[in-house]
């Protein structure tokens, strides 16, 4: 069985950053699926779980309120593996682009004096939500992304060859 995309990036040499992770064709549309990684895999620590549920609330609110951006945004929402998010967008724009976009929604968590939809009424989890520990993750990311505005290694996954032995397993080489 073959491994699909995002499986076959080395997650031993990315860094937090904002990736495309894929292209899809829909009819006559293009649809891009963002790689917005927030964490070092398996280097540093993942979000903690209800953090990582208000940081989801808080700027998937943000990104469907964003008066330039609103129309364009059709999802937000974290990785398995709790070290960032998926972002769905309609086109194809190079990941710079929303750099500015995904800067200020990491910024606005800070400003957030309550979590959006945190309600027994509007989510399936409303217990499970951690705010401070999400600013604090909010503050590092956006710091990051401030600092690196101007570093392609942030835009761009880390080049390396994907590799299949003999008896069918598979393994990157840079």
């Amino acid at each position: 069985m073959d491994l699909i995309p995002s499986f076959s990036v080395d997650h031993t040499k990315i860094i937090p950053g904002i990736f495309t992770s894929r292209v899809d064709t829909l009819g006559d549309y293009k649809v891009t699926t963002y790689d917005i990684r927030v964490t070092r895999p398996n280097v540093e620590p993942a979000v903690d779980v209800a953090a990582m549920h208000s940081l989801e609330h808080i700027i998937a609110t943000f990104l469907r309120n964003d008066p330039d951006w609103k129309d364009q945004i059709i999802y937000w929402g974290p990785m398995g593996c709790l070290t960032g998010f998926y972002l769905i967008m309609k086109g194809n724009r190079e990941p710079k682009e929303i750099h500015d976009l995904l800067l200020r929604a990491f910024q606005s968590v800070e400003n957030t004096e309550e979590v959006p939809g945190a309600s027994a009424v509007n989510c399936g989890n409303y217990l499970m939500h951690n705010l401070e520990i999400a600013k604090w993750h909010a503050r590092k990311f956006a710091a990051y992304l401030a600092e690196n505005a101007n570093n392609s290694m942030i835009f761009e996954y880390p080049k390396s060859e994907r590799l299949v032995t003999d008896d069918g397993r598979q393994f990157f080489d840079s």
